[in-house]
């Protein structure tokens, strides 16, 4: 399975320079997407879906045009999980899980995560970066031993 991940910084934007044409060149089978800065409803999903992305799964913040996640894919994933359940930052869209089946290439299933951090712009955005890592890497150390293909 062929994985891409892309910091779009805006996912219209993106799309505006290019992003799909550099899709379907680059061709994964499931991309990830950070900072899409942009709900479902704002968007065209045909776009997607004529890029060879039937499955599309979209976990934007709350706050309008702010960070926000994304994965795109060609294959169904059988399970997908909006958020972590870290409150702190599940608001603010920052991961997005798809879980795939095994595949007949490699026998092995997979989960592929979409992920964006918060920046540590200052001071107080600092802490909560790292605030927000600690309790991701104990999430993570969790999932991983029900999960382990990660």
């Amino acid at each position: 399975m062929k994985i891409a991940s892309y910091n779009v910084n805006g996912i219209r934007a993106a799309i505006n320079k290019g992003f799909l044409d550099w899709l379907k060149a680059t061709n994964p089978d499931v991309i990830c997407l950070q900072e899409i800065k942009a709900n479902k409803e704002q968007l065209d999903l045909e776009l997607f879906e004529n890029a060879g992305y039937p499955y599309h799964y979209w976990f934007s913040a709350q706050k309008k045009g702010y960070s926000g996640v994304a994965i795109l894919s060609k294959t169904k994933p059988e399970n997908v999980v909006y958020g972590t359940g870290i409150d702190s930052m599940d608001f603010e869209g920052r991961n997005l899980r798809a879980d795939f089946p095994a595949s007949s290439a490699d026998g092995k299933a997979i989960s592929v995560m979409s992920l964006y951090l918060p920046s540590g712009t200052n001071d107080a955005r600092l802490e909560h970066k790292f605030d927000y890592m600690d309790r991701f890497q104990d999430y993570i150390n969790q999932l991983k031993q029900d999960i382990p293909n990660l």
